[in-house]
């Protein structure tokens, strides 16, 4: 009986160290202290790099290429043949007009001659010469067409590239070569229709390109186009980029147009608020502490009031519920490595933003 009273307190003294191991001192927390930076609300949008200045070469017909210019990265001047397409068919029938027309022309002068000396009569010279001006509008038709078949470049440039070999058949509207002055550029980006009204030109616009991972990329909206796309429902903008700018022609980016910016505002991480509260570290326990929100970020979030500067705050809050006052086991969290250099930012995107380039850091 002594026996088995004894391993019976020794089992419950097993439990209840268990039991305090376990939930006695309470839930494993990790806790952040709250800082100063740079709260910044943005707008998001995707876009790609282009010249200010540039134009698509294109074929007006369709026809097999039977000459290109390989000059990508070569200047040339506006007229300056890029493509010349089959056009012996179109040759033959211009030589079988001219040969008409020759013969026309000799057929004009004899009846001119017989009018002169009264043996035709003036209605067979008006015929000869309306067949001769027929036949000579369709020469002209027919070099028109002609000149189609030699594709120029319509301005002076850069040829930025170049798509077509010989051989191919371009069809009517293929882009066959890229041409433009590659200083400036611009990034033409499309924002939400629900974000537009948010931005205005002289907007700075912050990028994120895997090309240059950490490197600080910025320009200055330039244009917004009046009318969007009602089927995308997005608005086209042009961001002006620096002379310096080590963006090139065709690189994608993902663009933040700042819409406004708090500097030196009070910042916790997003995953700290819930509720419109945060928990704040006191001794071994948290206390629920409502705060006031300014903008709010994917990462962070710009706190008005209702927190002091340095107060430890649980971030991430915890999957089970926290309770006013509970007991934790708290553990410093690391910070989050910043991948973009400027000063941290809460940063507020657009409700259809994609968050991968999160600006806010």
């Amino acid at each position: 009986m002594l026996r088995r009273l004894v391993l019976l307190l020794i089992v419950a003294a097993a439990a209840a160290a268990a039991w305090w191991v376990l939930y006695g001192r309470g839930a494993a927390v990790t806790v952040i202290a709250a800082s100063r930076g740079t709260a910044a609300e943005i707008v998001y949008a995707t876009g790609a790099v282009e010249p200010v200045r540039w134009s698509k070469v294109t074929s007006l017909i369709r026809g097999r290429i039977i000459d290109i210019c390989r000059c990508e990265g070569r200047s040339v001047q506006k007229g300056e043949v890029l493509v010349r397409l089959d056009d012996r068919e179109v040759r033959a029938q211009l030589d079988e007009l001219k040969a008409r027309e020759d013969f026309l022309k000799r057929e004009m002068q004899r009846v001119t001659e017989l009018v002169g000396r009264g043996i035709a009569t003036t209605q067979a010279h008006e015929r000869a010469s309306s067949d001769l001006r027929q036949i000579q509008a369709l020469i002209a038709v027919q070099s028109e067409r002609l000149a189609n078949y030699a594709i120029a470049a319509p301005m002076d440039g850069l040829v930025l590239r170049r798509d077509g070999e010989i051989g191919e058949i371009a069809e009517a509207g293929t882009v066959l070569f890229r041409v433009g002055v590659p200083k400036p550029l611009w990034v033409v980006a499309e924002v939400n229709e629900e974000d537009i009204p948010r931005v205005e030109e002289g907007q700075t616009v912050l990028f994120r390109t895997d090309a240059f991972p950490g490197r600080r990329l910025e320009g200055k909206v330039v244009e917004i186009t009046p009318m969007g796309d009602p089927v995308a429902k997005t608005y086209r903008i042009r961001v002006g980029l620096p002379d310096d700018t080590p963006l090139i022609p065709g690189m994608s980016v993902e663009a933040n147009v700042v819409v406004r910016e708090h500097f030196g505002a009070l910042l916790v991480p997003a995953d700290a608020v819930q509720d419109g509260a945060v928990f704040v570290l006191d001794g071994d326990r948290v206390r629920r502490r409502p705060i006031g929100i300014g903008i709010r970020g994917t990462r962070g979030i710009e706190i008005l009031s209702g927190l002091d500067e340095g107060a430890m705050v649980v971030s991430p809050l915890p999957a089970e519920s926290l309770a006013d006052g509970a007991r934790v086991r708290a553990t410093p969290r690391p910070p989050r490595p910043s991948r973009d250099p400027p000063a941290p930012r809460a940063t507020a995107p657009s409700a259809a933003a994609r968050p991968p380039s999160e600006a806010a850091r």
